[in-house]
């Protein structure tokens, strides 16, 4: 995949229950369905197999926001790369409705280019307009608070900004769908509440958001969870 191509105080909970009863009035923009993907290691006869997701299964509806949840090494940004079109799955299917964003794990960046040329770049990669682009960045910039920043080459950005500017790459287009992998790992406080507010504020114009992480702390925000354990995922 290409550089290019990796991105494409209100809480957004809804209540679980609600969220369960919704999947069987609207109809998925994701739905997974016996994911199983391995990969291969040496030659033979010392050829190695390692099954990392042995029949993942998982889907969004419009306006939810869904986390995904294992232990470093579980699979989940191969389980993640698989739902983007990233890696091809070696049995299963996944379907797809809408545009969505994605937003890796590892930032995407180039390090010659300012956060404002990013913006264009994949502004223009999207197909934006002049005016929606600027409408986009001047509410990324503010949602996120690193307008400072705007003219600074990405090599001179601290951890945190250059998450930032990831995050903001893969919602500039507003996509109905965001896949976003880790998107508040090195996130001060502020920064990590700014997340949450942009996230309800989409949620509630009718976009899903699928966030996967180790570890998550409030589970409230989320209208479900599943947890990939043994490389299958269990619903919680």
């Amino acid at each position: 995949m290409s550089e290019m191509t990796a991105h494409h105080g209100r809480s957004p909970r809804s209540g679980r229950g609600d969220s369960r009863a919704a999947h069987a009035e609207h109809g998925s923009v994701l739905k997974a369905s016996g994911v199983w993907k391995a990969y291969h290691r040496g030659w033979w006869p010392r050829r190695r197999t390692l099954e990392v997701l042995k029949g993942s299964d998982l889907s969004l509806v419009p306006g939810e926001v869904v986390g995904l949840v294992g232990e470093n090494g579980s699979g989940k940004s191969t389980l993640m790369k698989v739902l983007v079109g990233d890696l091809v799955a070696d049995t299963g299917a996944v379907e797809r409705t809408g545009s969505f964003g994605y937003c890796p794990q590892v930032p995407v960046l180039y390090e010659r280019l300012s956060c404002d040329e990013h913006l264009d770049l994949f502004g223009a990669a999207y197909g934006l307009g002049a005016g929606d682009l600027a409408r986009s960045r001047e509410r990324l910039y503010e949602d996120l608070d690193f307008a400072r920043f705007a003219e600074t080459w990405v090599e001179e950005l601290s951890g945190g900004t250059r998450s930032k500017l990831n995050l903001a790459l893969a919602v500039l287009h507003d996509p109905a769908l965001l896949f976003l992998d880790e998107p508040y790992a090195g996130f001060d406080w502020d920064t990590y509440q700014r997340f949450w507010e942009m996230t309800g504020e989409r949620r509630e114009a009718g976009a899903s958001l699928l966030i996967i992480s180790h570890f998550i702390a409030d589970e409230d925000r989320f209208d479900r969870i599943y947890d990939l354990i043994d490389g299958r995922t269990v619903l919680r």
